[in-house]
């Protein structure tokens, strides 16, 4: 018959911000099943904020150019992608405009940002303007927990387009 102990869980120290857990007795190799898959969990339970929408005026959809600036449609939306933000305000989403007049490039710290809203990358290149253009970029930041698809930030009163 299989000699199978119950493991017991020990809390070894934890605050605010760190844990660490005591979880024996585990046979050869289960610690690291169990830990991979207790990591996996607790990384898929981190709530962050990001870019949830983008409207860019004048611009009907994403394979289209805009006159006067050096990406493409496309190429703006990736880069408003990679905008790290922080949200500091108890709101589930917030509107951020990012309204300016060319030539120059364009940064993520170029964002009208409301109260309690922080990007952490501020330098990431979001698009050139190669001439006098003014460029209109509306995002929405919202807060959530893992991956999201695209349909389901979709609203019945949000626009068609871009």
């Amino acid at each position: 018959m299989l000699d199978f102990q119950i493991p017991r869980i020990t809390s070894d120290k934890s605050d605010d911000d760190h844990g660490s857990f005591v979880i024996e007795p585990l046979d050869r190799g289960f610690g690291y099943t169990f830990g991979n898959s207790l990591r996996r969990v607790l990384l898929s339970s981190l709530s962050g904020a990001a870019v949830t929408s983008v409207r860019i005026e004048g611009v009907r959809h994403e394979f289209s150019s805009i006159e006067g600036v050096t990406e493409d449609v496309t190429d703006i939306i990736l880069n408003l992608k990679g905008i790290v933000c922080r949200m500091h305000s108890d709101a589930s989403e917030v509107e951020a405009p990012l309204v300016i007049t060319g030539p120059g490039e364009i940064t993520a710290g170029d964002i009208d940002l409301p109260a309690g809203v922080e990007i952490l990358n501020p330098k990431l290149h979001i698009a050139t303007l190669e001439k006098k253009t003014k460029l209109e970029v509306y995002l929405t930041i919202g807060r959530g927990r893992g991956y999201r698809p695209a349909e389901d930030n979709k609203t019945d009163d949000q626009p068609i387009g871009v």
